[in-house]
């Protein structure tokens, strides 16, 4: 049984360029390990990883802005001209004394206004008030985007496992396709010994000859096909595993590490409603949308806030050298009134988009978890069935080989039984893959 297995690796293998392992393979590879080592080494599932600090970070950021906003500045000027107040003579009228009259000021006074060396520091703070609650506003979002990032985590998480088993078992199929290929070819090869001796002796003719020369040439071809199969699915395995031994050993997949009991279909259908990392990212992405409603409703209000602060200044002898002060700050850009209700608008339908998403998302789910669930339960009996071919082919072979051993058969018998074992390894082996790709998709669609 051919099986051609479909793999979602274009984003991934595009990529997770991960690091290499220096070590050559000491033991068989086993499908935990190999999950293990993608896991810990995928670029890909790295960057997820990053993308939730750096939302996390955000978050810490948007924090800060709820406190006082401090700045501090000085300045250092040298005047090459100073101000001047002149009071001419007299300017402040005259003072009769003793019968004289005295001018007032009786000469012209000249006072400088600044010094040519000037120098200010100062600190202020500004506390705001009316966009607190906006501020609150846009730290749920940013919540609300690393939650996302997070979701996002876990489902390049369940990608890359469910890549490695196809891989995996992708591998274990092959090698038992190429057993019975080998096999056949062996059974062919023999039977055109055969026929070469028929014909030497007369008893057959060209045409039988030619038409078991035929099936060597399809056993042979269906081989190398087999191996350049091999070759791309260890390459792809390496790749996301980091594994750089020239050949790897797979250890088998024992029957009992895809047993389990089907659970109900309504069980998953509960768990996908509540779990399901689409759907919560759906449901994330349209609570988002209403968070930025609600800032840019609260865009509105005029930014209002108190100033205190402290200023220190030489040089300046209008003003004081110390000047502690408090306040408040009122500032409203009506332009901005006027455009925050298209801003307004524009996120109203992008909320409306979010919740068609939403609603789609829930429905393509259900549908999805009802398929899985089907295709699991069929999987489970097409293991069944498979497990008996094996269990039958096995002991078949056990009695053609205790008919050779008493000379009651041929060999060709025997490699006809090993071709027929190893087909039904094989279609074991895939009915298992279907098992735990199905599985696995379960687990997907209802993130557990």
């Amino acid at each position: 049984m051919k099986t051609k297995l479909f793999f979602p690796l274009f984003m991934i293998l595009a990529i997770a360029q991960v690091p290499s392992y220096a070590q050559q393979q000491a033991e068989p590879l086993t499908l935990e390990k190999a999950i293990e080592m993608a896991l810990q080494s995928n670029h890909l599932l790295n960057v997820r990883k990053l993308q939730v600090a750096e939302k996390e970070a955000k978050v810490a950021e948007d924090r800060i802005k709820r406190f006082p906003v401090a700045s501090v500045s000085s300045a250092y000027q040298y005047n090459a001209n100073l101000g001047e107040l002149v009071i001419d003579q007299g300017s402040f009228g005259a003072l009769p004394l003793g019968g004289t009259t005295i001018q007032l000021p009786n000469e012209e006074k000249t006072f400088p206004l600044g010094k040519h060396h000037n120098f200010n520091a100062g600190v202020t703070l500004y506390q705001p008030i009316t966009q607190l609650g906006k501020i609150k506003t846009g730290i749920e979002v940013a919540q609300t985007d690393a939650e996302l990032a997070r979701h996002e985590q876990s489902k390049t998480s369940l990608q890359i496992r469910q890549a490695i088993e196809k891989l995996y078992y992708g591998l274990l199929i092959t090698q038992k396709q190429q057993d019975e290929a080998n096999a056949k070819i062996k059974l062919a090869q023999m039977r055109l010994y055969d026929v070469e001796s028929a014909l030497l002796s007369g008893k057959t003719i060209d045409v039988n000859k030619a038409g078991l020369q035929a099936n060597i040439a399809d056993e042979e071809q269906n081989l190398l096909k087999l191996r350049i199969q091999t070759e791309d699915y260890t390459a792809d395995l390496k790749q996301l595993t980091g594994i750089e031994a020239d050949s790897i050993t797979l250890a088998p997949v024992a029957n009992a590490s895809i047993a389990g009991a089907t659970g109900t279909l309504d069980s998953y259908l509960v768990n996908a409603a509540t779990a399901n990392n689409d759907i919560k990212i759906a449901s994330l992405t349209e609570l988002k949308t209403k968070k930025a409603i609600r800032a840019a409703e609260q865009s509105n209000l005029p930014d209002i806030g108190l100033v205190a602060g402290y200023s220190y200044q030489t040089g300046n002898l209008l003003f004081p050298n110390n000047n502690p002060f408090l306040g408040a700050q009122f500032k409203w850009n009506i332009q901005d009134l006027v455009a925050n209700k298209q801003v307004i608008r524009q996120r109203h339908l992008l909320s409306q988009q979010a919740r068609e998403n939403l609603s789609n998302t829930q429905n393509q789910v259900k549908n999805d978890v009802a398929k899985t669930h089907r295709k699991l339960t069929q999987a489970t009996a097409l293991i069944a069935v498979a497990e008996k071919a094996v269990k039958y082919r096995t002991e078949e072979l056990k009695v053609q080989t205790d008919k050779q051993a008493s000379g009651l058969n041929l060999e060709a018998d025997i490699l006809n039984t090993r071709s027929l074992l190893a087909k039904a390894e094989a279609d074991l082996l895939a009915a298992q893959l279907n098992y735990r790709l199905a599985h696995s998709d379960l687990q997907r669609l209802t993130s557990e």
